[in-house]
């Protein structure tokens, strides 16, 4: 749709109310800044009295991050009119030449620093004259001006919904953008359609894009009222569909699993967010647009990718983990997956991607999903997911024993197979059965001699070795609780795996891996049992 906005040269004349930024901050970073230390993404820069818009970027992360302006919320945090001068100047500094930057210019970049200039207007603008504040409103114009070229140009993806949003606020929060006020809401409505599902969750499958969305349509759900402004009602259906979803994807560790991107979880930020959940919904169980499941039973918790890749708009960080699970017990992580590492890691990030990076089954060392490569004619998918499984059923059923979820998908069909796994756990949370079959598929060419893997990646912090039997593995927990992982009799592998979800970095950790051949065993089945104390004989 293309969208009649604003005159290009129209500009904000007084910005009305700022929303409030609901993002966690540090004051300590303020005088990390003042100081001339930039650390954004895990790299730091002394800018040693330069401008750092001047500085050549260390990572495309500190790059987006220092344009994005987010970083003004440690300086309002500070609460100083040394940390409030510092942050004046440097906006300063941005619209005096530092706009020029690479990045500067990405929409999802200018959608990120016109919501961090609008929320921390009120620092930005303390103490400032009159020819800044008509600088500011001109270059808050005229970045508003090129999001709504963009949008009509045909931005696609995540980039569309954020500078949706950003244009949605601006409307609301500035004066004199009569249409922006019109039209910003409604451009906001109708990507929230397209890109959140029926379930509440993202098209993406990423878990981390519902919380940084969160983050922001929060405050602008204030700021509506705070305009005296009806908030729209599908604005409010959308927040309330996605806060029992991203529930679904917590641990009672308070991480988030992880899924199709998610690395690092900020336990504080997702307090934050989940505090305004004024429903005080229970995690979904079973998303079914947004394809996922969850099983909660005594202490354990099981989360499960049932769904099918996203469409590959949207596939760019989604990983081929289809129907790989995390299992959780007494607080505790146990079988998890993987995660991502930091972006600018593009080494690690398409090593943590592939299927070997998940707690499920490989055929032939291939993935379940083929991702586009950075050369040839695939350069321009860049990294989108191409070779998606057709096909992703999945059947759940609560019985006496438990609850059972029985899944397929058929991303192997390339290779002659379907892989469908099977999981029963018990209501007592103390005991999780599987079992993964490749099941032939009619019309294939036979592959009766390919090798496959059933991998179940640890938590760092949980220790295995292998029992007095010699085919059972014990694992120990933090807590001091033990469980028992077998497999038919079959021999079990204790491997080196990695975790990037860690806030530390990469970590060290260890996979059990049941392997065999498809001539021989088409079929594994396995189990992980909570060791129980016997209770001591009667006297």
């Amino acid at each position: 749709m293309l969208w009649l906005l604003d005159r290009p040269s129209r500009s904000p004349t007084r910005l009305l109310i700022a929303p409030q930024d609901i993002h966690t901050a540090d004051p300590t970073v303020a005088s990390d800044i003042y100081a001339g230390y930039f650390s954004f993404g895990g790299k730091i820069i002394n800018a040693h009295g330069q401008s750092p818009f001047d500085i050549e970027p260390p990572s495309v992360g500190w790059d987006e991050t220092l344009h994005g302006f987010g970083w003004l919320r440690h300086m309002r945090a500070a609460d100083t009119s040394l940390a409030r001068a510092n942050a004046r100047a440097l906006v300063e500094d941005w619209m005096s030449h530092g706009q020029r930057g690479r990045l500067a210019w990405e929409p999802r970049v200018v959608a990120r620093r016109l919501l961090s200039w609008l929320s921390q207007s009120p620092v930005i603008l303390d103490g400032a004259d009159g020819p800044f504040y008509r600088r500011l409103m001109k270059s808050l114009g005229r970045q508003t001006a090129f999001l709504q070229r963009r949008m009509n140009n045909g931005l696609v993806g995540e980039s569309r919904l954020w500078a949706a949003l950003s244009l949605a606020e601006m409307g609301i929060c500035a004066d004199g953008l009569p249409t922006l006020q019109r039209l910003g809401s409604r451009m906001l409505l109708e990507e929230l359609g397209r890109q959140i599902l029926t379930d509440g969750g993202h098209v993406s499958r990423n878990p981390q894009v519902l919380g940084d969305l969160l983050l922001d349509l929060l405050p602008l759900r204030q700021a509506y009222a705070a305009r005296g402004a009806e908030v729209p009602v599908a604005l409010l259906n959308a927040i309330d569909r996605m806060m029992p979803m991203l529930r679904m994807f917590r641990h009672p560790d308070g991480s988030l699993a992880l899924f199709n991107g998610m690395g690092v979880t900020r336990p504080e930020t997702l307090a934050t967010v989940l505090a305004y959940d004024d429903a005080h919904a229970m995690p979904l169980g079973n998303a079914p647009y947004s394809g996922y499941q969850r099983v909660e039973a005594g202490e354990a918790v099981l989360i499960c990718d049932m769904g099918r890749p996203p469409p590959p708009i949207f596939s760019k960080r989604s990983h081929a983990g289809t129907l790989s699970f995390e299992l959780s017990v007494g607080g505790q992580r146990l079988v998890v997956n993987c995660g991502s590492p930091d972006p600018d890691r593009r080494d690690l990030s398409q090593a943590a991607r592939v299927t070997a990076a998940h707690s499920t089954l490989t055929l032939a060392d291939m993935s379940s999903s083929r991702f586009a490569g950075s050369h040839g004619w695939v350069r321009a998918l860049d990294g989108m997911v191409f070779a998606p499984p057709q096909a992703v059923t999945v059947a759940r059923s609560d019985v006496a024993e438990g609850v059972w979820l029985d899944a397929l998908h058929d991303g192997y069909a390339r290779l002659g197979f379907a892989h469908r796994r099977q999981m029963w756990l018990s209501h007592a949370g103390t005991r999780l059965s599987g079992e993964d079959h490749l099941v032939p598929l009619a019309g294939r060419p036979d592959a009766a001699a390919l090798p496959f893997a059933v991998r179940f990646h640890l938590h760092p912090l949980v220790r295995a070795a292998f029992a007095a039997d010699g085919t059972t593995i014990t694992i120990g927990m933090p807590n001091g609780d033990e469980w028992l992982f077998e497999a038919g009799g079959l021999a079990i592998e204790i491997e080196e795996s990695i975790f990037f979800a860690s806030a530390e970095g990469p970590r060290r950790t260890e996979q059990l891996v049941v392997q065999g051949e498809t001539a021989t065993l088409r079929q594994v089945a396995w189990s992980f049992t909570q060791r129980l104390e016997t209770p001591p004989p009667e006297l």
